[in-house]
């Protein structure tokens, strides 16, 4: 590929290489999306490193020899994953006279980066000469500007004038945008496309597509409506089974009403009918995997799990790796929704490293949202608020600041909740597509726990429609549970307590016929807790001991005879019956969690304080060894003739002062030797491990009387310190602890 526009990157390579010759090493990162021209660059640099008689190596750093300088060249170095970081930061720390130059797609955070975007038009037409100004316009909207992706266009497009040109990118040029996203370069080009006249048919398909790619405008729904009658009405009047197939398919995705799952169904039917009689086996796969969402939606996961098999099938024998990706994502959350975490997460690492590998835009982020989904499930979300929040910036009015504010409310921060709720609840009740459900569903947790009546009953009245159904976002990639969940605890929330449990019994058969089980110890939490049923409860607490649910732990409390250290937050919180403290993370706390967690046993000093076994003390040493007594007698000896010299002198202040220096010699020569006159051995390391331990404990346990004065008076009785600690629980504790 010829190398046009990138006459900074390359400066960037020349001070690499001057830093080389220098013997000063150093390294830098080419970070673009496939098609920017990483190659391209590495490849100048090797002739560059050449022409200077710099060496040129891609063998692997450990084996690199010693001598005069040399480039290194990695490509594609972040497909080493978290280990790409630790390698590119452990070179760039290696003074030598070898510099390193790697490929990444992404940004790894290591300094000096070179980020490749896409040429400018003037540039394109640079690099591809030999095609008319009207096809370069298109080829650079549809590419972006890459020049690797320019150039495979520029190969499809050899033969073709202009206008067959911007048809055929307009309709088969991938988006290079992750979900919600908008191809910018892409729109226009569809809209150019749509400006000339064309034959039904095609025309469907280019506002068919026109209307899919603008999904993540969300001022544009009234739009996209237009875009999508006029396509379907071009399609069905041309009776071409391929357009109305496809059309049907950017319909769905263009519209997404969530209260269409019935009619979603029916057509999802229709586009495989329509595709299998154009012999379309892509569009086909579409609907297969529509079939799947919609049932999904409407509860009926085992028919939904059928309809996935099918789709999974059908895309293996087209030999489709993106669709390989997209199932395997899909079966990571029915894996989570079943309480299977390590499978789920396994999973999702599968999907990040297939999705780079199959080119998939968004593979990383789901790849995220997979492995959240899972956190999210198990009440372990606190971290993952800003997250939200990052997403709502940059894509706004697709409702991520709904779901920040239910994991707000359920980290404990009802209160800042509760504003986000007020804030929010007038652009979500007016609002709709891929994500709506699932953020009226998250406002109600919010709502549940912070709402006014007014703004209950609005979120109550905009899911009672989907009674019956599962919250279901954007193509079945999340699901969060049984709307009725959602709907029982904001009629309880109201007051309106026969009406809450009857939805919760509705969710609780749900889950049960489809074996939700972390859905179902949320809701059988949530039941238990409206009518005081401890066989719910319990129940529920089975679940999520076992699958270790912390987020419907912590609602249930702990149990009668359990008390609880946990972390909550920087901070550790400790339950003990009715009594409840907050301690400050340190040595203390930590220490005491290992002796709970361990009744009975004992731990040496050495092994709590460094937080592990496997420690051996070091040989004790003496206080004082041999030469040192020695030197001390000789002192002494001659401060014997100093004392009787400054007697027989009559010089009192001369002899005071021997005097005392004999005195501290004396008094250290006793503190050096043990039982008879033995020289005596220094505590060593689990001295003072001891000491250490001992005090923190007595602090933290302090800390604790201060507050809780039961549990404070357990913890002083039952504790047993030393050079060997243990909790041996006293009478009037726990049965357990929970920690």
């Amino acid at each position: 590929m010829p190398l046009i526009g990138r006459r900074s990157e390359l400066a960037e390579v020349g001070r690499l290489l001057d830093r080389a010759e220098a013997g000063m090493g150093g390294c830098l990162v080419v970070v673009g999306p496939p098609g920017a021209g990483k190659t391209a660059l590495i490849d100048a640099a090797a002739q560059s490193a050449g022409a200077r008689g710099v060496p040129v190596s891609r063998e692997d750093l450990e084996r690199l020899a010693d001598g005069g300088p040399r480039l290194l060249l990695v490509d594609d170095v972040d497909r080493a994953g978290p280990r790409a970081v630790e390698f590119l930061a452990r070179f760039a720390a290696k003074p030598g006279a070898t510099v390193l130059l790697a490929s990444a797609e992404r940004p790894l955070g290591v300094t000096p980066e070179v980020r490749l975007g896409g040429l400018s038009e003037p540039e394109l037409a640079e690099l591809v000469p030999y095609l008319p100004a009207e096809v370069v316009h298109v080829v650079w909207l549809a590419s972006g500007g890459l020049p690797g992706v320019a150039l495979g266009f520029a190969r499809e497009l050899a033969g073709m004038d202009a206008a067959d040109a911007l048809v055929h990118l307009a309709l088969t040029a991938p988006s290079r945008a992750e979900f919600l996203d908008l191809d910018v370069g892409l729109i226009r080009l569809l809209e150019v496309a749509a400006e000339r006249p064309l034959p039904p048919a095609v025309r469907a398909r280019v506002l068919g597509r026109l209307a899919r790619e603008l999904l993540g405008d969300a001022s544009a729904g009234a739009y996209r409506q237009e875009l999508i009658d006029e396509a379907v009405r071009l399609a069905r009047g041309g009776g071409d089974p391929g357009a109305v197939a496809e059309v049907l398919d950017c319909g769905l995705h263009a519209l997404w009403d969530p209260g269409a799952a019935r009619e979603r169904l029916t057509t999802a039917h229709e586009i495989v009918e329509q595709a299998r009689r154009a012999g379309d086996a892509m569009t086909e796969r579409r609907g297969l995997f529509w079939r799947f969402v919609a049932l999904a939606e409407l509860g009926e996961l085992g028919a939904a799990e059928a309809a996935l098999t099918a789709y999974a099938r059908a895309a293996e024998v087209a030999g489709d790796a993106g669709a390989a990706v997209v199932v395997l994502g899909r079966q990571s959350m029915l894996e989570t929704v079943r309480g299977r975490f390590d499978a789920a997460k396994a999973l999702a690492a599968e999907v990040a490293s297939g999705g780079r590998r199959a080119g998939l835009a968004d593979a990383d982020r789901l790849a995220r949202a997979l492995a959240g989904a899972v956190d999210a499930a198990r009440g372990r979300v606190e971290s993952q608020v800003d997250v939200w929040r990052e997403l709502a910036r940059r894509l706004p009015g697709h409702f991520f600041e709904a779901t920040a504010a239910r994991i707000l409310a359920e980290s404990g921060e009802v209160v800042e909740a509760g504003l986000e709720l007020e804030r929010l609840l007038p652009a979500v009740l007016g609002g709709s597509g891929p994500r709506w459900v699932g953020a009226v569903a998250d406002l109600a947790i919010v709502a549940s726990r912070a709402g006014e009546p007014p703004a209950v009953q609005a979120l109550y009245d905009a899911l009672l429609p989907y009674q019956g159904r599962l919250v279901v976002w954007a193509g079945a990639a999340t699901i969060t549970g049984p709307v009725d969940d959602y709907l029982g605890r904001l009629a309880i929330r109201l007051g309106r307590q026969d009406q809450g449990v009857a939805h919760l019994d509705s969710a609780v058969a749900l889950a049960e016929r489809i074996g939700a089980l972390p859905w179902l110890a949320r809701t059988l939490a949530a039941r238990g807790h409206a009518l005081g049923d401890p066989e719910d409860l319990g129940r529920a607490r089975s679940i999520a001991e076992r699958l270790d649910l912390a987020g419907v732990l912590a609602v249930l409390g702990p149990r009668a005879d359990e008390w609880r250290l946990t972390r909550d937050g920087d901070d550790w919180l400790l339950q003990a019956g009715a009594e409840r403290v907050r301690l400050p993370d340190g040595r203390g706390v930590r220490y005491l969690r290992a002796l709970l967690a361990a009744p009975g046993q004992e731990i040496s000093a050495l092994d709590l304080v460094a937080g592990g076994a496997g420690l051996r003390e070091p040989a004790a040493e003496p206080v004082l060894d041999d030469t040192g007594r020695k030197a001390y007698q000789r002192r002494l000896a001659a401060l014997d003739e100093q004392l009787d010299a400054a007697d027989r002198a009559g010089d009192t202040g001369r002899a005071a002062d021997v005097q005392a220096e004999r005195s501290a010699l004396l008094a250290e020569l006793r503190r050096a030797a043990g039982l008879g006159g033995r020289p005596r051995a220094q505590g060593g390391e689990a001295e003072r491990a001891r000491v250490s331990a001992t005090r923190a404990l007595r602090a933290a346990v302090k800390r604790v009387e201060a507050v809780a004065p039961l549990a404070g008076a357990h913890l002083r009785a039952s504790l047993r310190t030393g050079k060997v600690l243990r909790y041996q629980r006293a009478p009037g504790g726990p049965a357990r602890w929970s920690v």
